[in-house]
């Protein structure tokens, strides 16, 4: 299978936490933008002439900011120079105050029939010092706005591991979520980048930063409350009912190939990675016409390595005995460092693969790290 990512750069507010690439002053070039990213589509064709395309996810950003029209272009594009499967999975990243009727409508018209909205929080102090643009109210009514409109695959995003956030207060967010009867909920520990408002915010003291312990708690309470409300757990911060995994996310964690269209997306296929200029005017100004708006990295064996066991150890379906084989299979130090794992009861090795334990998940890029090769 092969996937399509679209990085939508636009956001009407700068959320506190958030380093990703993005800009809230862009009304002069959108168009151009916009543009740029067809032309993108268009250039790159060839790249997934061997597959169908299974998965488009607009992610960003704001994808929900786009107009309906910007919205089709994107999409006619898609449709017109690659080949999609008969029922792709077309994911929309959507923040709560965007999803009114009008919009939820458009969406579904144009071919989005997954959503992912953005609550993180609901607790209207949180939301605050996050600078998001929406109420827990909003967060809420646009969920059930969107199952009232015919959407029925929808994630949420939570965080835990909030500032002066207890664990009650957690078990009553998750207990709020499960009340939403979503298919899917992605929840991530807040990490404080750096360069954000909310790494001067904890400098100053106006926030507290959390323990390792508390987070390890509130992560052990995600687990466990998801678990009894029939969610299971594919991935180390993804949760999905009936098997409604994000297919697109998961080919990320499965090495599988993928093409990321938009200032500062990623591509990779299976050999090599590469990655859009994280600046817009640089990118619409450049597309097509040089090759100053993208660099290439050609993977080494050992990166290939280490990226699978990244990603693999953090899913479900864990790392494939078949494929490690295929990297040339474990030296006798990492299958010694493997089997102390399974005794230590932080891995299974099942017969086809080796997954974390609940207990091994806690410590998953640390074990994947251990089995880093270096050049």
């Amino acid at each position: 299978m092969a996937g399509i990512y679209v990085h939508i750069p636009f956001c009407k507010k700068r959320c506190s936490y958030c380093d990703f690439h993005f800009s809230t002053t862009f009304s002069s070039y959108r168009e151009k933008l916009i543009a740029a990213i067809c032309s993108e589509l268009v250039i790159r064709k060839s790249e997934l002439h061997y597959a169908l395309v299974e998965t488009v996810y607009f992610g960003g950003g704001t994808p929900s900011l786009l107009t309906k029209e910007e919205l089709a272009a994107i999409m006619s594009t898609i449709r017109e120079h690659f080949e999609l499967a008969d029922s792709p999975e077309i994911t929309f990243e959507v923040n709560p105050d965007d999803a009114t009727t009008e919009n939820l409508a458009d969406w579904k018209a144009l071919g989005i029939n997954r959503l992912s909205i953005g609550l993180q929080s609901f607790q209207e102090t949180d939301l605050s010092w996050m600078n998001r643009s929406h109420s827990t109210q909003q967060g809420q009514t646009a969920v059930r706005l969107a199952q009232v409109m015919g959407f029925d695959n929808i994630s949420i995003d939570l965080i835990y591991g909030l500032p002066e956030l207890s664990n009650d207060q957690w078990v009553s967010h998750l207990n709020q979520a499960l009340n939403l009867n979503v298919q899917h909920i992605s929840s991530y520990c807040l990490t404080i980048e750096p360069k954000t408002a909310l790494n001067d915010f904890v400098a100053k003291g106006k926030l507290t930063r959390p323990t390792e312990d508390q987070q390890s708690e509130q992560f052990e309470l995600l687990v466990s409350t998801l678990a009894l409300a029939g969610f299971e757990q594919y991935e180390i911060s993804n949760f999905a009912k009936d098997q409604k995994y994000a297919k697109h996310n998961s080919a990320y964690w499965n090495f599988s190939p993928y093409l990321g269209v938009g200032p500062s997306a990623h591509s990779f296929n299976g050999q090599q990675r590469r990655w859009n200029v994280a600046n817009n005017t640089k990118y619409y100004q450049h597309v097509g016409k040089n090759q100053d708006w993208f660099e290439v990295e050609i993977l080494s064996e050992s990166e290939k390595w280490n990226e699978y066991f990244l990603t693999g150890l953090r899913t479900k379906w864990g790392i494939l005995k078949k494929n490690i084989q295929e990297m040339g299979g474990m030296s006798s130090s990492e299958l010694t460092l493997m089997d102390s794992y399974v005794k230590s009861e932080w891995m299974i090795e099942a017969d086809a693969s080796f997954v974390l334990t609940e207990k091994g998940k806690l410590q998953a890029d640390g074990i994947a790290s251990s089995f880093f090769r270096v050049d």
